[in-house]
C-alpha cells in the first residue's frame, strides 16, 4: 500500500513543481525588460523579510540542530545573506550596463559596433544544504535577483524547521511567480534537479552533485556546483604560532566544523607539533570552558552525521593513532544524547585513516607534520582540488609558492574562511570542489546570459568590400592573402 501512495505523492510534487516553473517562465517572458527598479524591489523585499523574521529563523535553526548559537545563526545565515543582498542592490545598475567591445578592422572604421549585453536567464533553481540552511539559499539568491531572474528553492530536508520558516517568509514577501519554495525529502530534491530550469545551483556534497549534474544534463541545464573537499591549512615556520592556531580553531569550530570551507586538516612543521597541540587546547579552553551545556557550542545536525564523525575517531583509535580530545570541563559525552562532539585532534594519521578519506564536516581536526615546505605542496597536490586553502606565514616568497603551487576554489592568507565573507570576491570551487561562482559581479554574470550583439553599418555593402559576396574574385583573394600570413 505504501509504495503506490509514495509514487502518487512523488508524481504530484513533480507536477506542482513543473507548474510553478511554467508559471515563473511565462511571467518572465511577459515581463520583458527586467528593470533595475524591479530587481531592487525584489532584493528589498528579501532584506525586509530576513530582518523581520531574523529571530524566528534563528530559533528554527536551533531547533533543527538541537543546539546552534543564536549569534552564529544571525552572523552567518541572516547577516551574511543581507550583506550579499545589499551589495547586489548597490552595484547591479553598473553591472547591467552594456559593455562596448572592439569590432574587427576595418569594420570598426566603417561604423560597425560590437557590444556585450547581460540578459536574465529566466528561472533559476536553488538546491540549498543543511549546514547554513538559510544563508546558502539567500546568498546566491542575491545574484539571481540582481541578474533579473525568478527562482525556485528546494532546501534541505535535514533542517525542516528552517525550511518551513523559509517557505513562510517567501510566501509572505513574494508572488509565487517571482520566488517559491518546495520542501520535502530526497525524492523532491531528485525531481527538482530534473526540472528544465534556465540555470541550477547546487550546494552540498560532491557525491550528490554527480546525480544533480546528471539530472540537469538531461535537459542541458547549466549548473553551478558549490561543493567542498578537504581544505588544507599550511602553517609556516615563519609565523606567530599562537595567533595562527587561535584563528584556525575559531574557524574550525564555527558551527562545529559543519562548513564547506572549514579547515579540514593542518600541516605544521614537525618541531612545532607539541606547541600547536598545546595552543589548540588553550584556544578551545578559552572559547568554550564547557561544551555540553554551552549554548554557544553547536551540536552535530543529526544522528547520521554524529555516527559518521564518531566512526572517524574510533577508526583512528583502532589504528593506534594519537587522538586528543579537548574537553575543558571533563564532561561525560557518552551520557549525552544531544549529538555534541568535543573538539578532537588526530595526530599524524595515515592517508588510509577514515578521517583522511572524505571531507570531515565536524569538530575533528587531523594535524600532520612536515619537514620541508615543498612537502606541503606535494601533499596538497596529491589530493583532489579543495574548495579553500589556507596559508599562515610571513615569508612572501613562500606565500607566493603556496598561491602558485596549489589550486583551490579560494584562498585566505593568515586566516581561514574570510575570503568567503568578501562580497565582491567570487565564491566557488574547482574540479571536485565545484564549478562556477557566485557573490559580486561574478555572481551577477553567473546568473546572466552574456549576449554578444553586433550592429552592422548600413552605409556600405560590407560583404562586397570584404570579398564575401559571390562570385568570388580578386577582392576575395586579396582579403584571404591579407589574413593568411604570419
Amino acid at each position: 500500500m505504501n509504495a503506490p501512495q509514495s509514487n502518487t505523492l512523488s508524481a504530484d510534487i513533480e507536477l506542482r513543481m513543473q507548474a510553478a516553473l511554467d508559471t515563473q517562465r511565462d511571467a518572465y517572458l511577459k515581463e520583458g525588460m527586467v528593470t533595475a527598479s524591479t530587481r531592487i524591489d525584489r532584493i528589498d523585499r528579501a532584506i525586509d523579510a530576513l530582518v523581520r523574521h531574523s529571530e524566528t529563523i534563528s530559533q528554527a535553526m536551533n531547533e533543527d540542530f538541537g543546539c546552534r548559537p543564536r549569534q552564529v545563526n544571525l552572523m552567518t545565515d541572516v547577516s551574511g545573506s543581507i550583506g550579499c543582498l545589499k551589495h547586489c542592490r548597490q552595484h547591479l545598475k553598473s553591472w547591467m550596463k552594456t559593455e562596448k567591445r572592439p569590432s574587427m578592422f576595418p569594420l570598426n572604421l566603417l561604423g560597425s559596433r560590437s557590444t556585450l549585453e547581460y540578459q536574465p536567464k529566466g528561472v533559476v533553481g536553488l538546491l540549498s544544504p543543511w549546514n547554513f540552511p538559510l544563508g546558502m539559499a539567500f546568498e546566491p539568491l542575491a545574484g539571481v535577483f540582481a541578474a533579473g531572474n525568478r527562482a525556485m528553492i528546494k532546501p534541505s530536508e535535514f533542517t525542516p524547521a528552517t525550511s518551513s520558516v523559509m517557505a513562510e517568509l517567501v510566501t509572505e514577501a513574494f508572488d509565487p511567480a517571482e520566488l517559491t519554495v518546495f520542501t520535502g525529502g530526497p525524492e523532491v530534491g531528485q525531481a527538482f534537479s530534473s526540472l528544465p530550469f534556465d540555470h541550477l545551483i547546487f550546494t552540498g556534497a560532491t557525491s550528490i552533485a554527480r546525480h544533480v549534474m546528471g539530472a540537469a544534463a538531461r535537459n542541458l541545464v547549466p549548473v553551478t556546483l558549490e561543493l567542498g573537499g578537504k581544505s588544507p591549512v599550511v602553517v609556516s615556520r615563519d609565523v606567530d604560532l599562537s595567533q595562527a592556531v587561535q584563528r584556525i580553531m575559531v574557524g574550525k569550530l564555527l558551527n562545529s566544523g559543519q562548513a564547506c570551507i572549514t579547515p579540514d586538516y593542518v600541516l605544521v612543521p614537525e618541531e612545532s607539533l607539541e606547541e600547536v597541540i598545546r595552543l589548540a587546547t588553550t584556544a578551545v579552553n578559552e572559547m568554550y570552558p564547557s561544551l555540553l551545556s554551552n549554548d554557544q557550542y553547536t551540536a552535530v545536525v543529526n544522528d547520521r552525521h554524529y555516527q559518521r564523525l564518531t566512526a572517524y575517531v574510533a577508526d583512528a583509535q583502532e589504528r593506534g593513532i594519537r587522538v586528543i580530545t579537548i574537553n575543558p570541563a571533563n564532561e561525560d559525552f557518552d551520557a549525552d544524547d544531544g549529538h555534541k562532539i568535543p573538539p578532537t585532534l588526530i595526530v599524524n594519521p595515515g592517508d588510509d585513516a577514515l578521517c583522511m578519506q572524505d571531507e570531515i564536516f565536524g569538530p575533528v581536526l587531523p594535524i600532520k607534520t612536515y619537514e620541508n615546505f615543498d612537502e606541503t605542496l606535494a601533499y596538497i597536490n596529491s589530493k583532489p582540488r579543495p574548495l579553500a586553502a589556507y596559508y599562515f606565514g610571513n615569508d612572501g616568497a613562500e606565500e607566493q609558492r603556496f598561491l602558485t603551487g596549489t589550486t583551490s576554489g579560494g584562498v585566505s592568507i593568515n586566516d581561514v574562511m574570510f575570503h568567503m565573507l568578501q562580497k565582491d570576491l567570487p565564491f566557488g570551487g574547482i574540479g571536485p570542489s565545484g564549478m562556477g561562482a557566485y557573490h559580486g559581479a561574478e555572481g551577477f554574470k553567473t546568473f546572466s546570459h552574456a549576449k554578444a550583439v553586433y550592429r552592422q553599418t548600413k552605409r556600405f555593402n560590407v560583404a562586397k568590400l570584404a570579398g564575401l559576396l559571390p562570385p568570388y574574385g580578386e577582392t576575395t583573394e586579396k582579403s584571404i592573402r591579407s589574413n593568411i600570413k604570419r
